[in-house]
């Protein structure tokens, strides 16, 4: 049965934590997979966290099955979340969902089910599984021109050029905030012209909101969806709690539908559950016990938001401190484009065979596209990752 069957290829971000764990040497660094460390270079168990662990673990009764749309005190808590303060709740429906790649391959599917001729219109560049996904659940897929090579910002012209392009059996994929992987984020003014697009040609709007709270705040993150939300008639969503609850392995997301009418989104959730009782049946229970249960009780609550402040303000000290030392020590202002990018990830520009030096000669692992995880650096380590930028551009 599996003789036939190719050898794999390696999985480009996550190869790079087995190949940096494998390395011997003492200088090296871990700019590869896309999570928070601090300045000990650990991935902290957030403190709001620690508490609702408590909680539970004392107030929980029983490990019986939570349902095919998992926790809903944790899905009502993240719409609130993602929405709060919009006009468009009462006909909003969400289910758990095993992280925010599972919320994508959920939300494909439900298109695929809707309206089975849907092109994905994605980002150029985009986040690595937002191809993969869309292609398993059968959907085609399409690019729209986004980062500028030149300028290292978003090439804005460009993009709305392309998305003119996009009709009435078009989803067009957004990131939400904190592009993955160039850290360039569109602005206000370019959600509402995409806002304006959608209302014009017909296409639908799926925004992923995987960083919310990383770049500029909770609310400010969510201001352009909040905006598009409330002006279009049909919307999906899907979000994380791996970076901002620090939850990567307990696989927390949600999917999100936003229908013309209530109904509309409860026949979609609907469609969401029989989807989910063919492919996993129901999330884990545990992150979204510990979300729900710091978003429902307001000590909680701002325990976390400090925490998470605290994150977000540290990733601007990271890519200030990393630009200062370029620029002192190095009297460059060639990568000062890093300072004005947003949440973990900034795309260097490099070619594959300069990441592939950088991670031969220096120990500094980075994805071969040019991303480096600004959430990996420490403190210590910013001369020594300036030099190696130096010396291999």
């Amino acid at each position: 049965m599996f003789t036939h069957l190719p050898t794999p290829q390696l999985d480009p971000i996550l190869s790079l934590s087995v190949a940096y764990k494998n390395d011997p040497r003492s200088e090296k660094v871990d700019l590869g997979i896309g999570v928070y460390k601090n300045s000990a270079g650990e991935t902290p168990i957030m403190r709001a966290i620690s508490q609702a662990q408590d909680i539970v673990v004392a107030t929980q009764q029983t490990k019986s099955y939570v349902g095919l749309a998992g926790c809903e005190e944790f899905n009502q808590s993240m719409v609130n979340l993602v929405l709060g303060g919009t006009s468009v709740l009462d006909r909003v429906s969400a289910v758990q969902t095993p992280g925010a790649s599972g919320a994508l391959r959920m939300l494909g599917d439900l298109i695929k089910v809707a309206q089975p001729n849907t092109t994905v219109w994605i980002s150029n560049p985009s986040y690595v599984n937002h191809k993969p996904v869309m292609e398993a659940a059968g959907l085609k897929v399409n690019y729209y021109r986004y980062f500028s090579p030149q300028t290292k910002q978003v090439d804005k012209g460009m993009m709305l050029e392309d998305l003119a392009k996009a009709g009435q059996n078009d989803v067009v994929l957004l990131h939400g905030c904190c592009h993955n992987p160039t850290g360039a984020d569109i602005d206000f003014d370019a959600w509402q012209q995409i806002t304006a697009l959608a209302q014009k040609n017909g296409f639908t709007p799926f925004v992923d909101v995987a960083y919310q709270g990383f770049g500029d705040g909770l609310d400010a993150d969510a201001k352009g969806l909040r905006y598009m939300a409330d002006n279009v008639d049909e919307m999906l969503i899907t979000t994380s709690c791996s970076k901002n609850f620090g939850l990567y392995r307990e696989r927390t997301g949600a999917a999100i539908v936003l229908g013309q009418s209530t109904v509309d989104a409860n026949n979609a959730k609907g469609k969401l559950l029989t989807l989910a009782r063919s492919t996993y049946t129901m999330p884990p229970d545990h992150g979204a016990a510990l979300v729900k249960t710091i978003l429902q009780n307001q000590e909680l609550t701002e325990v976390w938001k400090q925490e998470l402040s605290e994150m977000q303000q540290r990733l601007l000290s990271l890519r200030k401190s990393l630009c200062d030392e370029l620029r002192n020590a190095h009297n460059t202002s060639q990568f000062d484009f890093i300072e004005s990018h947003k949440g973990m990830f900034t795309v260097l520009g490099f070619s594959q065979s300069q990441m592939s030096q950088l991670r031969e000669e220096y120990g500094i692992y980075g994805v071969g596209d040019g991303r480096i995880n600004i959430a990996g650096l420490t403190e210590k380590d910013i001369p020594y990752v300036a030099e190696a930028i130096i010396k291999v551009s």
